[in-house]
């Protein structure tokens, strides 16, 4: 590689990244689905979704350690992805309900440990969400399928910045979601597509309601 083009190691042919965090991450959240009080869950009995999460993770891996075919790895990813998404954003919608119409007798703990269990899903589950994005998920960008990025890190925009050879992994698509969800915006990474500034705008919408609602019901119970 040229000392022209050392910074631009993410566009170069690499290795398939790792998904282990990215099962770890996705059992933290199918965990913290299955412990959701039953009012504010989806479907009853509550154990069907996870449970089918979970199975769903484990055809990923088989498929990914037997060199099955991309496609069918991406599809079932993001079916995976898209299950906890739409499962804790029915979750957010019902704990915000509860709340304006006054119908949740919750304590104050259980309302905050609530409301941080619906949080951390939902940035667990738009981390993921970038991660399957950006140029066509991981298995896309290790063979540079699309030069084109959804989202500039800093690393990206000048050379000296880091390691000749980073490229963004899914802790970093996990920091992205976990500051969008804090700053309810932007911070340091910037969407560039269309769908990006999508995913971005849902996620700040559920966080800040979400989180709005629980902290003021929270303070007024501790008042």
């Amino acid at each position: 590689m040229t000392e022209q083009h050392r910074h631009l190691a993410w566009r170069e042919p690499h290795e398939v990244e790792n998904i282990a965090p990215v099962a770890v991450a996705i059992l933290v959240a199918a965990g913290l689905q299955y412990l959701l009080p039953p009012h504010f869950v989806l479907i009853h009995p509550q154990w069907p979704l996870p449970a089918l999460e979970l199975a769903l993770l484990a055809l990923l891996i088989a498929l990914g350690v037997s060199g099955a075919a991309v496609r069918h790895i991406r599809v079932l990813g993001l079916a995976v992805v898209a299950l906890i998404s739409i499962d804790n954003t029915v979750s957010s919608g019902l704990l915000v309900s509860h709340l304006i119409q006054g119908s949740s007798d919750m304590k104050a703990l259980p309302l905050l440990v609530t409301g941080a269990s619906i949080y951390v899903t939902n940035v667990i589950s738009f981390g993921i969400w970038y991660w399957q994005l950006d140029r066509g998920g991981p298995y896309a960008r290790a063979r540079v399928r699309d030069p084109y990025p959804d989202f500039l890190f800093p690393q990206m925009t000048q050379e000296g910045l880091t390691d000749p050879s980073w490229r963004p992994l899914f802790f970093d698509y996990l920091y992205v979601s976990f500051t969008n969800a804090t700053a309810f915006s932007p911070t340091d990474v910037m969407p560039l597509t269309r769908r990006a500034k999508a995913l971005f705008t849902v996620q700040s919408l559920v966080a800040l309601c979400t989180m709005a609602l629980v902290l003021a019901r929270a303070v007024n119970i501790l008042n």
